[in-house]
């Protein structure tokens, strides 16, 4: 009886010293106070970016501790607060809104602990633009982990060249801002960048070859912009890319050199550029893809050669105006995963292969706008399945078969099979459809009379590409 008595009062003693050494901590952070230095520099930087009026020294007189301004946020080192990041814009319902006139002060610069730093829907006045400071980076390098400039559309000028020396940053975004100009070769220094985002600006001229050095990237999207020439080769070794964004450019030349190494990237869009050069072996190899979209682009070659069965994640697979010639390949009915097929509008020819109604998770299928021939082999299940996400529009040598499906499924844009002709070529027997006719050939079908024909005739019918049937009587 006396050892659980002991038992207990050990056990009590050991719950009230946990809870007075928590305690103690809590009061230890609350009681931190912060450099003044340091304090003054956050009340003046803020002020620069959403007006004079703000007092912070009245609103927020501790920021760091029973008064928080949202968007601050703050961590301790050798016993005082600083701030380690500063969110400017309305992220948040009671987020500090931005003046029209703002401006960056030199007090920003002198928050050395800082780690990230954005800005959302800022500067937006066009009147009243505002250039990136385009030095002072460097009092930051030694913290700075995170720059990002979001949806500024009064945010105008270059890319600093002082952003080079930040070199612990790992994530770099100037979404759909105003920048122009081109991208800093030092960028290229930034060697523990996991994400550089420079969409939606007007950046001109060449991906920098330097770009090839950042072996940590995962996300690289530079699209919608107006960069041009060819891409760098270092490029192709980026092993750890998740995602490759370059699409809405001028970018030509070859896609990838036979050494890309992009074993790990699930999106590849470089959609509305220039490239040439037809499909090659590197894009094949990239086994981890899930979303492939090149549309847009004059490729050209012929998409049979290739073999799809290595893409067997892809989901997304956008080949569309791509100048790709060549029948469809059936193996692309392999592609189980397979949600979205884009084939339209290129000089594609044959018949479609029925096999691709087989996919169990497709849902969108085009193949408008080519040269296929014949009758469409797909259910009216998968018709009614498709509705209009099935394109076969503007392939004036093919139909359906009339009699195997009703008017409401039937595909839209394609005309209807004739009913009861079989249309044969008199040499090679090719069928109407079958893809062996082309756009200016006559060809005859026979009607079943006897190759004695009747009273000496043999009466045939003489079709063109447009159906229209003349009767011709030929005597023996």
């Amino acid at each position: 009886m006396l050892m659980r008595s002991n038992r207990f009062t050990l056990a009590v003693c050991i719950l009230c010293l946990s809870v007075w050494c928590c305690g103690q901590a809590y009061n230890t952070e609350e009681a931190a106070p912060m450099e003044k230095a340091e304090q003054a520099a956050l009340y003046s930087a803020i002020q620069g970016f959403v007006g004079n009026w703000w007092n912070g020294s009245d609103l927020y007189p501790d920021p760091c501790g029973w008064t928080p301004i949202q968007g601050v946020s703050c961590d301790i080192v050798g016993g005082l607060w600083y701030i380690t990041a500063l969110s400017i814009g309305p992220f948040y319902e009671n987020s500090l809104a931005c003046a029209t006139n703002v401006e960056f002060r030199p007090q920003l610069f002198q928050l050395k602990h800082l780690k990230s730093l954005s800005f959302f829907n800022c500067f937006i006045s066009l009147r009243h633009p505002i250039t990136i400071p385009s030095d002072k980076w460097e009092k930051l390098a030694g913290s700075l982990q995170s720059i990002e400039f979001r949806s500024n559309p009064g945010l105008i000028g270059q890319i600093p060249t002082s952003f080079g020396y930040l070199k612990k940053l790992q994530s770099l975004v100037l979404l759909e801002n105003g920048l122009t100009g081109q991208v800093p070769t030092n960028i290229g220094n930034l060697t523990n960048l996991n994400r550089l985002v420079l969409a939606g600006n007007r950046f001109t001229g060449r991906i920098p070859d330097s770009f090839g050095r950042l072996k940590k990237l995962l996300i690289l999207d530079l699209s919608r912009n107006s960069l041009s020439g060819h891409l760098p080769l270092g490029l192709g070794g980026l092993a750890s890319l998740l995602k490759f964004d370059l699409s809405n450019n001028q970018l030509k030349g070859k896609l990838f050199a036979r050494n890309a190494y992009l074993k790990n990237l699930t999106l590849l869009d470089v959609r509305n550029n220039k490239f040439s050069g037809g499909l090659n072996q590197p894009i094949l190899d990239m086994h981890s893809l899930e979303e492939l979209m090149l549309s847009c682009n004059p490729l050209g070659g012929d998409i049979m050669r290739l073999d799809w069965q290595s893409l067997q994640s892809l989901v997304v697979l956008d080949l569309s105006n791509a100048g790709l010639k060549g029948e469809i390949p059936e193996s692309l009915s392999g592609l189980k995963r397979l949600r979205y097929l884009g084939l339209g509008n290129n000089n594609l020819a044959g018949n479609p292969p029925p096999k691709l109604a087989s996919l169990p998770n497709l849902n969108a299928l085009y193949l408008n706008g080519n040269n296929l021939t014949g009758v469409l082999k797909f259910s009216e299940i998968f018709y009614g399945k498709m509705g209009k996400r099935f394109g076969a529009w503007n392939n004036p040598e093919l139909c359906y078969p009339v009699g195997s499906m009703t008017t409401r499924n039937a595909p839209y844009g394609v005309k209807p099979c004739q009913r009861g002709v079989t249309l044969l070529d008199p040499n090679s027997g090719a069928k109407l459809g079958d893809g062996s006719l082309n756009n200016n050939s006559h060809f005859v079908a026979s009607l079943g009379f006897s190759s004695n024909g009747i009273h000496g005739l043999r009466q045939l019918i003489l079709v063109d590409t447009s159906i229209t049937v003349l009767v011709l009587n030929l005597f023996l």
